[in-house]
C-alpha cells in the first residue's frame, strides 16, 4: 500500500509528507519558542534550534493526525494527500523525532526542559478526534500549546521559569483562544451537523464572537497591567494597538468568520512582533 494518494515515486512520498507541514498554524508556535529564548537573556543557538525541532515536529504530529481524523475516519474532508497507511508513517516519524528532541535536550539541559515538552506533543496527538469536540479543550488547546513553546523555549535557555515568562504565556494563551473561537466558527454549519460542541455550536455565532473579542481584549489589558506594574517593558504596549487595530477591523468584517480569522491571525504575527522589538531593544526603558 502506498503512501501518497495520488502519484508514485519519491516525489509523490515527499509532496505528500511535505504537505502536511502549514506554515499559517505553525508559525506562531515556532515564533512563541524562539521568543522565549529571546526573553531568556541569552540566547545559545544549538539550544533554540533544538527545541525548535521539538516543537515542529509536536505540530507536524498534530496536523497530521487532524487530517487523517477528518478524511480517512469522518470524512469530513474532500481530498486528502496522504494514504491512511501514509499518515501512519508520518505520525509514526514525527513521533520519533519528536521522542528523540526531547531526549537531547532532557540530557543537554535537564528533565524540566524535557517534561516542559510533552505537553505540546500530547495536545497535538490527541486534538482530534478527542480535544476537538468540546468547546473548552477545542478552544485552548493550541493556544496552550503555544504557551508551553514559550516557556519552554525560555527554559532550555534559561533553565528557570520567571514571571515575566508565565505572564508573556497567559496572555498569548488568551488572545489566541479568543482568535481560535472565530477560526472555529467558520466550520459552524458542519460541526453543528456533527454535533462537534465548538464554542459557535453552543453559544451561537453571534455570542461566541462577543466571547472572542472579550478573550482578545482581556489579553490586551494584561499586557498594559503587567506594562503597568514593570512586569514587560513598558515600550510592550505597543503591541496593544498594533494587535487592536487590526482586530477593529476585523470585527467590522461582521459575519465573514474566515476574513476575520485571517486577519487575527496576521495580527497575532504582528503583535509578536512588536513584543520581540520591545523584549530585545527596549526602546523605552
Amino acid at each position: 500500500m502506498s503512501i501518497a494518494r495520488h502519484g508514485d515515486g519519491t516525489g509523490a512520498v515527499l509532496g505528500a509528507l511535505a504537505s502536511q507541514i502549514h506554515p499559517v498554524f505553525m508559525l506562531p508556535p515556532l515564533a512563541a519558542s524562539a521568543f522565549g529564548a529571546v526573553l531568556a537573556g541569552r540566547f545559545v543557538a544549538g539550544l533554540a534550534a533544538g527545541h525548535l525541532f521539538v516543537v515542529f515536529c509536536a505540530l507536524y504530529t498534530a496536523h497530521v493526525k487532524d487530517g487523517y481524523v477528518d478524511f480517512h475516519l469522518r470524512g469530513e474532508d474532500a481530498d486528502h494527500p496522504l494514504t491512511a497507511r501514509g499518515c501512519r508513517v508520518a505520525l509514526a516519524l514525527a513521533t520519533l523525532g519528536f521522542a528523540a528532541g526531547t531526549a537531547v535536550l532532557g540530557v543537554v539541559v535537564d528533565g524540566v526542559a524535557a517534561l516542559l515538552c510533552l505537553p505540546g506533543w500530547i495536545v497535538g496527538y490527541l486534538h482530534a478526534p478527542q480535544l476537538d469536540t468540546h468547546p473548552v479543550t477545542a478552544t485552548v488547546g493550541y493556544p496552550a500549546g503555544i504557551g508551553f513553546a514559550l516557556i519552554g523555549g525560555y527554559y532550555v535557555q534559561a533553565r528557570a521559569v520567571s514571571v515575566t515568562v508565565l505572564a508573556f504565556a497567559a496572555v498569548f494563551v488568551t488572545i489566541l483562544a479568543g482568535i481560535k473561537v472565530i477560526d472555529d466558527a467558520t466550520d459552524y454549519a458542519y460541526d453543528r451537523s456533527i454535533d462537534k460542541r465548538t464554542v459557535a455550536v453552543v453559544l451561537g455565532r453571534r455570542r461566541a464572537r462577543g466571547v472572542a473579542y472579550g478573550l482578545m481584549a482581556a489579553g490586551l489589558g494584561g499586557v498594559l497591567a503587567f506594562a503597568g506594574s514593570g512586569v514587560f517593558p513598558p515600550s510592550s504596549v505597543g503591541a496593544v494597538g498594533a494587535f487592536g487595530v487590526v482586530a477593529a477591523v476585523a470585527r467590522r468584517a461582521g459575519d465573514d468568520d474566515r476574513l476575520a480569522t485571517m486577519l487575527l491571525v496576521r495580527a497575532s504575527y504582528l503583535f509578536l512582533a512588536v513584543l520581540v522589538i520591545a523584549v530585545w531593544f527596549r526602546p523605552l526603558s
